[in-house]
């Protein structure tokens, strides 16, 4: 079974720097990719992020790229999402999923965790 938990959410100012994490457990090693997403009020999902297991090629979206970092670290099974320059319009539930059984496709998410930005 495989299991993700967002944390690091939370109230920030525009301009702050928020982390968060996603940690997983269960089919770790099988694990190709583990990506963020978010929703904001009346929006669709979108993609923000990824990064891959195995050498830890990333990916951005173009509203986030050079403010927003994704790392990880294998050995805790832990993904980060270092969140920059914080605009309001970052605004979402952010969500990690992992790509695990077949390529392409994100089957497994966390519960998501909220990020507010306020002016």
């Amino acid at each position: 079974q495989v299991t993700l938990v967002e944390s690091g959410g939370g109230l920030v100012q525009a301009g702050d720097p928020l982390r968060l994490s996603c940690a997983q457990s269960g089919r770790t090693r099988s694990t190709y990719r583990t990506a963020w997403f978010r929703q904001a009020p009346g929006k669709e999902r979108e993609f923000v992020a990824t990064i891959s297991r195995i050498g830890g090629s990333t990916a951005y979206a173009d509203s986030v790229k050079g403010r927003f970092t994704t790392s990880r670290d294998n050995a805790k099974n832990t993904v980060y999402l270092q969140m920059n320059n914080l605009k309001p319009e970052d605004t979402a539930v952010y969500y990690c999923a992992a790509e695990i059984a077949t390529p392409g496709r994100f089957d497994y998410w966390g519960q998501g965790t909220q990020v507010t930005v306020s002016l």
